[in-house]
């Protein structure tokens, strides 16, 4: 089973280092995709990569090994840039909400709204505020004494399975992981909502279905990303107490098996996507 669980995971890794640097590849080769919307997706895709590194080679490792072990400290880092890579992609998303949400609702001034200094400003703050959360939580979490069982039941060092292994209370880590949560939750979820019902009213004024048709397909990439995030996020908090089957599945959802379909979705909905691909392929074949 730990060999097929290794060829499996493998498979799935090296697709997702594939799909994501073939994205970031394509959005800087074409000069088509130099917009902000692809600006955004470029980033998205660098998180992709780093939330499935961040866990994917440890976790190979161990299911090639016997002693299936991690340092203290290899396991905060661990939980650290896993911290880091989904607070800063919860704020990418909702950047990218916006970004549709003003080039659909906005048309006119959609390139003075949003231009690519006020893009790099937008991206720098997603960076910030993933780094923040994800460093005031790895200090707490370094504040707790492990000295019972060193058994994690899980793929990779999360925070919340850490909590039930120390040996003094960890209701700090625990309530400064609940308003972490929260306060992005409130950062990003009211930007989305918005974002989206303003697209979805304008998207049904619009008289042709035809128009209603383009519109729609500039956003629903970006939906479908939105909704695998949260939902599986979402249902991660949601679902039973630490150690159980169901949290490690719905875990390898969000940390690996998203990372590897936001390229494949981004790619296979959208047309301008595709066409670059195509244009890159084109060029190769002619040199």
């Amino acid at each position: 089973i730990q060999t097929m669980l290794f060829v499996l995971f493998l498979g799935i890794y090296l697709l997702t280092l594939m799909g994501n640097l073939v994205m970031i590849l394509v959005i800087r080769v074409d000069s088509c995709l130099h917009t902000p919307m692809y600006f955004f997706l470029g980033h998205l895709s660098f998180l992709d990569l780093t939330f499935s590194s961040v866990t994917v080679p440890k976790m190979l490792q161990n299911f090639l090994s016997q002693k299936k072990s991690i340092s203290l400290w290899g396991c905060i880092t661990q939980s650290f840039f896993f911290t880091l890579s989904g607070g800063t992609e919860a704020c990418l998303l909702s950047a990218m909400a916006y970004d549709r949400y003003a080039a659909i609702c906005h048309p006119q001034v959609y390139t003075m709204v949003i231009n690519r200094p006020l893009c790099i400003v937008i991206v720098n703050i997603a960076w910030t505020v993933g780094f923040l959360i994800s460093l005031l939580n790895s200090v707490f979490i370094h504040k707790l004494y492990f000295c019972g069982s060193n058994i994690i039941l899980h793929f990779s060092c999360e925070l919340p399975p850490l909590f039930p292994l120390s040996c003094t209370d960890p209701i700090v880590n625990e309530i400064l992981l609940t308003v972490s949560c929260s306060f992005l939750g409130l950062l990003t979820l009211p930007l989305i909502l918005f974002s989206y019902s303003r697209i979805i009213s304008t998207i049904l004024n619009i008289r042709s279905s035809g128009g209603q048709a383009k519109a729609f397909s500039t956003c629903s990439s970006h939906l479908t990303v939105v909704l695998l995030f949260y939902g599986t996020a979402l249902f991660r908090y949601i679902s039973p107490a630490s150690g159980s089957v169901l949290e490690r599945v719905v875990s390898i959802q969000y940390s690996v098996i998203t990372s590897l379909l936001n390229p494949l979705i981004y790619s296979l909905k959208n047309q301008e996507v595709k066409a670059a691909l195509q244009r890159m392929l084109k060029q190769q074949k002619c040199a």
